[in-house]
């Protein structure tokens, strides 16, 4: 076996399973959960519509076998909008990949890219950098290839951005992949254009690759849309995308998860390459799920209606839950990052135990690094549901706050 297996941790939902074992939910409540980022918004018809009829296609539907790099039809959705969101101008034929989720594409990319061999010494295995805390999958696609990650901390000083310069150089030298968030899971950070520019700069200096996840740049409070990273090096003149990559998908966007349909974008030379590892992984997008795909890049107004949805969710949620917690409305994103007074694993477990709602602790999305993890007194709650059942959650956590005062 791989023995880099075994270094893989537990993802956060299975530790808040081995977490709850022993709780028994209060019945007096009707269960609440906050603990997943699954969007539950209902999926556009337009989507189902496009879905259905792809299905039925005589002459393509589940019969034929999917090319790699998808249709031309979807590599120009995905061109269109990336001029409509962006301004850019991207060769479709060359820039362009569909890939089936973010999840997939951001662990089969570092597999990719980091070359286990290239060393700076014979006992340095080379770094993956990424944000902390953070999605799971950055660790384990980190591992996988042979490498090491090194995590930054989110500094709560910073809107919870990462102290790059806190990296020393000689870490640096070592890597050979970045991982970027932005907005951010679970803090909901944006990351301003002065952050891009030292980044490109670090990774001109030590030839890293920069891969942006960008899933939630869609569902934003503020009337400026959040910066990608394409966009951030199209203005300062880098309109090559040298060793960047930018990651996005539709389940947020437009309530599709299950769809598990997104793509990537940038460095044609790092595109060619990911094309040559997927074709021999086979991670071909049904046409089914393309044609789908197609409707739901081509339209924007579920698009604008979904975030709607979410910024009145917070809007009622928010102010209700920082009367007892230490939380603010994010930049992006569909979770409040909140801090506890106590033990994160202790807040969650009593709180499913009195009031039936279901919370993230912020340690299991983070690890200790450098003495501390940035996770721990923290709770990620997700607002996914409806409305009325997002406020009934929040109404139950202020009496649990205020009954631990």
């Amino acid at each position: 076996m791989n023995p880099n297996l075994s270094r893989l941790q537990a993802y956060p939902f299975e530790r808040l399973r081995q977490l709850f074992a022993t709780v028994t939910p209060n019945p007096a409540y009707a269960p609440v959960s906050l603990g997943i980022g699954e969007p539950r918004h209902a999926t556009p018809a337009l989507i189902k519509d496009a879905y259905c009829k792809a299905i039925n296609d005589p002459q393509g539907g589940l019969a034929v076998y999917p090319a790699t790099a998808g249709v031309p039809a979807l590599r120009a959705s995905i061109g269109r909008w990336l001029q409509r969101r962006y301004g850019l101008e991207l060769n479709t034929n060359t820039q362009i990949l569909p890939v089936n989720g973010t999840r997939e594409a951001l662990f089969a990319f570092a597999q990719t890219v980091v070359d286990p061999s290239r060393r700076v010494a014979p006992d340095l295995p080379p770094l993956v950098v990424c944000p902390n805390p953070f999605y799971q999958i950055y660790e384990g696609a980190a591992f996988l290839s042979g490498a090491q990650p090194y995590f930054v901390p989110s500094d709560p000083a910073r809107n919870f951005g990462q102290d790059w310069d806190s990296v020393p150089d000689d870490v640096w030298a070592r890597t050979q992949l970045l991982f970027v968030c932005s907005p951010g899971n679970p803090t909901g950070a944006v990351m301003p254009l002065t952050e891009w520019e030292k980044l490109f700069d670090l990774s001109d200096r030590f030839g890293f690759v920069i891969a942006s996840d960008e899933c939630y740049s869609e569902i934003y409070f503020r009337e400026e849309p959040p910066l990608g990273g394409l966009e951030a090096a199209a203005r300062l003149g880098r309109t090559d995308f040298k060793n960047l990559l930018i990651l996005t998908s539709l389940s947020k966007r437009s309530n599709v998860p299950g769809m598990r349909s997104g793509f990537v974008a940038g460095d044609d030379a790092l595109i060619q390459q990911f094309l040559l590892y997927r074709t021999y992984h086979g991670s071909a997008m049904s046409t089914v799920v393309q044609a789908a795909s197609i409707a739901a890049w081509d339209d924007e107004a579920h698009v604008r209606d979904n975030r709607e949805q979410y910024r009145a969710k917070f809007a009622r949620v928010t102010p209700l839950l920082a009367e007892v917690l230490d939380v603010a409305l994010p930049d992006a994103g569909f979770y409040l990052w909140a801090k506890v007074k106590g033990s994160d694993t202790d807040f969650a477990r009593d709180l499913l135990a009195l009031y039936n709602v279901t919370v993230l602790p912020g340690s299991f999305l983070a690890r200790e690094a450098r003495g501390f993890n940035p996770g721990a007194n923290r709770i990620r709650m997700a607002l996914v549901a409806e409305t009325a059942e997002c406020v009934e959650a929040a109404e139950r956590i202020v009496q649990f706050v205020k009954s631990r005062a």
